[in-house]
């Protein structure tokens, strides 16, 4: 098994979850905050856009299976990467599209990634998630863990938010 990890920010964790647990090869997902400049911030410090940090999660995945590509692409497929400014119905700074880069293989692949997409015509707008490195990554707290299983109904709620027509209306 080669064990590596990933980190993605594409709007409200809660609804970045699922498109990459259900995945095989996935170890994990991992609700979190990064590339802030306050240490072991709660969500409330998140949410008061004070920290720099985004809601991300961490996918800590056996590459022997799924490829960080394969990932990038699973992000492609449930983010709005034209929209600077935060995600669906979450708008705010933590909100932002990143692609955090563990190394200089990720930043390659996430850039070119992002290239190709943004040669494909599929969206009218440019394609403006930021690619940086991985910053330390702080777990959420628990509550916000696996949030589509402990609360499928608010869940969906989040999904209805715009993420969902979104999806559908840019995506096959």
């Amino acid at each position: 098994m080669k064990e590596e990890t990933a980190i993605f920010a594409g709007g409200c964790f809660w609804c970045m979850v699922s498109p990459f647990d259900q995945q095989p090869g996935i170890i994990s997902v991992v609700s979190g905050y990064t590339g802030g400049h306050v240490a072991n911030p709660t969500y409330e410090q998140v949410c008061s856009e004070t920290t720099g940090h985004t809601e991300a999660v961490k996918i800590t995945f056996d590459a022997d299976v799924i490829s960080y590509k394969d990932l990038v692409e699973i992000y492609w497929q449930v983010a709005d990467p034209t929209d600077a400014t935060g995600q669906f119905q979450d708008r705010g700074d933590s909100y932002r599209p990143v692609i955090y880069y563990a190394n200089d293989e990720q930043k390659e692949i996430a850039e070119t990634s992002k290239k190709t997409l943004a040669e494909s015509g599929e969206f009218d707008d440019p394609i403006v998630t930021q690619i940086l490195p991985a910053k330390t990554f702080y777990d959420a707290e628990d509550y916000h863990q696996d949030f589509y299983k402990k609360n499928p109904l608010r869940y969906q709620m989040e999904e209805m938010g715009g993420r969902g027509d979104f999806i559908k209306k840019h995506r096959k």
